[in-house]
């Protein structure tokens, strides 16, 4: 069966300085993005999650204009793990149950917790506490957050950074075989030929202030 196409986007550019070729996302096809520092990588991320707005042109999701779609919404559905993000101060269980607080729904029991830990190499105790953790670990933490919520397509940026190449294989499928299982979708932004060669479907390549 054809998987259908998730995300479209059509003469899509940012500020006038990045200019996107036409882009489709199939549903369950691990999509990687890669290019030059300051191509745009990160920013095509933020512009599919409604986190920045186009310049011009459009951008589809599932048939519909985001600009028609509560941003809320449309990040439950599409949730992006930057390299630069926010965690609550407190332990890792705390984080757990902030983030659930905050999207009002009922909180995981420690055993899932963990399970989402494991599939994202964060081999810690729930009560350890994340102020004291490496920046590669809190991405990892933030992680396994995102993927507990189950969202239909999630996005990371540079997710292995700070693994060594064993480590960074071991991760991605990982989330590979939990994505497969749970019908989401990944798109990851990487610099890592390795890994995009093992992994991804399709490998949209950036160049400067045009992509190809």
């Amino acid at each position: 069966m054809e998987s259908r196409t998730l995300i479209k986007t059509e003469k899509l550019s940012f500020m006038d300085m990045i200019y996107y070729p036409d882009i489709s996302i199939l549903q369950g096809q691990t999509t990687f993005i890669k290019g030059e520092s300051g191509s745009g990588k990160s920013t095509l991320l933020k512009l599919f999650s409604s986190l920045v707005s186009a310049g011009s042109g459009k951008i589809y999701y599932d048939g519909d204009d985001i600009d028609s779609i509560d941003p809320l919404s449309l990040r439950r559905d599409i949730t992006y793990v930057p390299q630069t993000f926010w965690l609550f101060d407190g332990t890792v269980k705390d984080n757990f149950r902030e983030f659930y607080r905050y999207k009002k729904i009922e909180l995981i029991d420690d055993d899932q917790i963990r399970k989402y830990l494991n599939i994202c190499m964060i081999d810690r105790d729930l009560n350890s506490d994340t102020v004291s953790m490496s920046g590669g670990e809190r991405q990892r933490v933030f992680m396994a957050l995102c993927l507990s919520f189950l969202p239909k397509i999630i996005m990371l940026d540079e997710p292995t950074s700070a693994l060594d190449g064993p480590n960074a294989y071991k991760m991605l499928l990982n989330i590979e075989k939990f994505c497969n299982k749970n019908g989401m979708t990944m798109l990851i932004v990487s610099h890592d030929d390795k890994l995009s060669s093992d992994f991804a479907k399709q490998i949209i390549t950036l160049r400067g202030r045009s992509a190809q």
